[in-house]
């Protein structure tokens, strides 16, 4: 397997949240600092600050719920349209071939915030660099070697 040194990764898979991030964005009004694009009754869509994609969007309820299950009707319904307005968007502004569009519910399922549920948008074209691992054989190592081995030298008193 090839490996990609990204050294400068670490700070965001060691980077913890304060909170749920949704439920910020959700209360605040301020769309522009938290990268929200569209509001509607029951459901919003914002940016992800650390994008598997260019234009990767989430989209949630305004309610902190963790489950599909535990969604209203009409939550789950506005859910659905702001994904389809979601991808016209994205189809309009950014053109993509094609879109990775899924839920994960739950931390060992893969959700970073798995309290708050939340829908992602992928757009997707011919030779963009995901699945590293799957299609290029190639893995991503986020931290330098002199980084790790500070960190794993254990010093004499």
């Amino acid at each position: 397997m090839n490996r990609i040194w990204a050294p400068w990764r670490i700070g965001y898979v060691q980077k913890k949240s304060k909170g749920c991030i949704f439920c910020r964005a959700a209360k605040s009004r301020l769309d522009k600092k938290y990268y929200v694009v569209y509001r509607s009754k029951f459901c919003f869509s914002i940016l992800n600050v650390f994008p598997y994609n260019n234009g990767h969007i989430m989209i949630a309820p305004y309610r902190h719920r963790g489950d599909i299950a535990d969604l209203t009707n009409d939550e789950l319904l506005d859910l659905i349209k702001v994904l389809k307005i979601s991808q016209r968007q994205l189809d309009k502004v950014l053109r993509p071939q094609a879109y990775n569009i899924g839920i994960n519910i739950g931390k060992e399922a893969g959700a970073g915030f798995a309290g708050h549920l939340h829908v992602h948008i992928v757009p997707r074209w011919k030779g963009d660099a995901n699945f590293m691992p799957v299609i290029f054989d190639t893995k991503i190592i986020s931290q330098s070697l002199k980084q790790l081995h500070n960190k794993l030298t254990i010093r004499k008193r």
